[in-house]
């Protein structure tokens, strides 16, 4: 068995993901970097391998494509025999200039397939082998614009960002982290939502981070001690509101 700590990112060709397959490295893990598209997969692993060095490989996972969940088990199970930390990163914000009251549902639906169905079918399928980790760790990129709490505040900060369809995903990624936290409850695993901040990024370009700042969290979570919290949404190690 491979005795380094084995970690898949998934949306990890760019972005945050990619920051966050970075700093993986440099606390000597086994990067699994997970993405859809092969060549720019192969590519940011070759990128990251030249500028980093460690141990990184492409990974084939495709959200639209639950064949590929599988395929990736069955080769982590073969290769690894088990999984340490999986970082659910990859995401859509398709909303655009939509609002709630106009939202169409195949946005809905786009964004709900994307950001929920799939993280938990991908987390369902590798779930099996990160219980065979003596510390697994699973981390759900959030935001706090999923929190319904920070959104109904009359004075709220973030009452401007009412992206509907991307804030209800990430709302139900949160319930998602609560339900799975207990149910490991007294096992080695632990489960964790992360806001990155506000990241500079193609879904949102008036942000005010680096990615490198926005991937910190999900990595401060995916290498939680073993007295470290489960069941909890946070950034940079402040819980936050559900």
């Amino acid at each position: 068995m491979n005795e380094a700590t084995i970690a898949l990112v998934t949306g990890g060709n760019k972005g945050i993901g990619y920051e966050i397959c970075r700093l993986l490295l440099r606390k000597g893990c086994h990067v699994l970097l997970g993405a859809r598209n092969r060549s720019e997969g192969e590519a940011a692993v070759a990128a990251l391998a030249r500028e980093e060095g460690g141990a990184i490989e492409f990974i084939a996972i495709d959200l639209n494509d639950p064949k590929t969940f599988h395929a990736a088990q069955a080769g982590i199970s073969e290769k690894f025999g088990r999984l340490d930390i999986l970082i659910n990163n990859a995401g859509v914000a398709p909303d655009g200039d939509y609002k709630v009251f106009d939202v169409p549902s195949r946005i809905l639906k786009e964004t709900f397939d994307t950001n929920f169905f799939a993280l938990v079918e991908l987390t369902q399928s590798l779930l099996p082998l990160i219980r065979k980790s003596p510390a697994g760790r699973i981390v759900n990129q959030s935001s706090i614009l999923a929190s319904l709490t920070a959104q109904s505040l009359p004075d709220s900060p973030i009452k401007q960002g009412k992206a509907f369809a991307y804030n209800a995903s990430k709302t139900a990624v949160n319930a998602f982290t609560v339900h799975l936290a207990d149910f490991l409850q007294g096992t080695p695993v632990k489960v964790n939502s992360a806001h990155p901040g506000s990241v500079r990024t193609a879904m949102n370009p008036t942000g005010s981070l680096e990615d490198f700042e926005g991937a910190k969290t999900a990595v401060a979570l995916a290498l939680l001690p073993e007295d470290g919290p489960s069941g909890g949404f946070f950034y940079m190690g402040t819980p936050l509101p559900w």
